[in-house]
């Protein structure tokens, strides 16, 4: 799909909004996704025409300021829900496509916040989140695989990076770079930028096979010498604007938790009629799991109201319900394998398909590791002395 065919009101301007826009979005997950969804995890379709369509009705730009309404984040999260009760990993990949345009309206880059940023929102442009290493590298779990060095008019970067996600040929990312000086000495500060894939010095790789999710657009990227200039810079220093969109970032994930946990009871219940009798007496039923599921989404609702909250007793919150989203996405997946017995082991089956989208969860960046070590570090420090 071509998103300069789109009629005239699936624009960014135009774009859906409310129940409208979920609607939509149910309708191309449970017809045009639903069918694609086994290449997807398996043979390593990417879903490009699938998220152009998604991009359309404003399901990846329902969080961003335009002039079809303000940013709803508790919108774009449900929407993000939508999609990954039927494929988790396009819900993932409507995860990376959401923060790069969080990337590029929160940049104060005028030229970011123009026509890339149009096309970004309206799924002309595709792109994904190069911030898993600066992340880990911020929670000092490991050193910034990036590599900046100053020369006239911006930086000459240089590094590899290992996973990127929602990449192709013509896409692009946000990415983190250490700064360093001519002699080779760190500068104690990074820059942001945005890194396009068909640029001269990025060279991109194929990366081992997954257990899952294989259509993702994931590569490793490997710079040599590429040069970025001030239209490509998001942030320079990097860290208050990581501040300051740090709980968006890990809160917009929560929409993959919930869906693939919707997902996983929809499967409970759909065998409840036949095997209900023996699978009473299992644990984690669906509708103890429906009201755990209803209660972690009320939570996050209530944050998505204030997305930029800076303070750090707000991100603990958003760090805990995002753990919670996985360790419940978790026993939603494995309950729901037992209640399906031997039908849900096939590896066609749904079931056990979200079994594998659940690990994902749970190791995706910010892993559940991550982030109890963040709300641990975070709340020593809030401890009085």
């Amino acid at each position: 799909m071509n998103p300069a065919d789109l009629p005239p009101q699936l624009h960014l301007d135009g774009a859906l909004r409310g129940d409208a826009l979920l609607a939509a979005v149910r309708q191309i997950a449970q017809g045009p996704l639903a069918a694609q969804v086994e290449a997807i995890d398996r043979t390593g379709y990417y879903p490009c025409a699938e998220l152009q369509q998604l991009a359309a009705v404003g399901a990846m730009s329902a969080h961003l300021d335009s002039t079809a309404g303000p940013a709803d984040y508790g919108l774009a999260i449900r929407a993000m829900a939508e999609a990954s009760r039927v494929c988790g990993a396009t819900g993932f990949m409507m995860w990376c496509q959401a923060v790069c345009g969080l990337y590029l309206q929160q940049s104060g880059n005028p030229t970011l916040m123009g026509d890339v940023l149009q096309r970004h929102a309206s799924g002309a442009g595709m792109g994904g989140t190069a911030l898993s290493n600066p992340m880990k590298s911020y929670a000092q779990i490991e050193s910034l695989l990036l590599k900046a060095t100053p020369v006239e008019g911006g930086y000459l970067v240089n590094g590899t990076l290992p996973w990127v996600s929602n990449l192709g040929p013509d896409h692009y990312c946000g990415a983190i770079a250490a700064v360093v000086e001519a002699d080779g000495a760190a500068s104690q500060r990074e820059v942001m930028f945005l890194l396009r894939c068909d640029a001269p010095g990025v060279e991109m790789r194929e990366c081992p096979s997954f257990s899952a999710m294989e259509g993702t657009g994931t590569y490793a990227l490997r710079l040599k010498d590429h040069f970025i200039g001030t239209a490509d810079t998001m942030a320079d220093p990097t860290r208050p604007f990581i501040a300051r969109i740090r709980a968006a970032f890990v809160m917009l994930q929560c929409g993959m938790a919930v869906g693939i946990t919707q997902g996983a009871i929809d499967s409970m219940w759909a065998v409840e009629a036949q095997l209900g009798h023996v699978n009473q007496f299992l644990e984690d039923r669906p509708d103890a799991l429906q009201a755990e599921l209803d209660a972690l989404t009320a939570r996050v609702m209530q944050l998505a109201q204030t997305p930029f909250d800076t303070s750090t007793d707000f991100f603990i919150d958003v760090l805990d319900a995002r753990a919670h989203g996985a360790e419940l996405c978790l026993r939603a997946a494995q309950s729901a394998l037992m209640h399906q017995g031997a039908r849900g082991y096939l590896m066609s089956s749904d079931v056990q398909r979200r079994v594998r989208e659940s690990h994902f969860v749970a190791i995706v960046t910010p892993a559940i590791k991550h982030l109890r070590k963040e709300i641990a570090r975070l709340s020593t420090e809030e401890m009085p002395g």
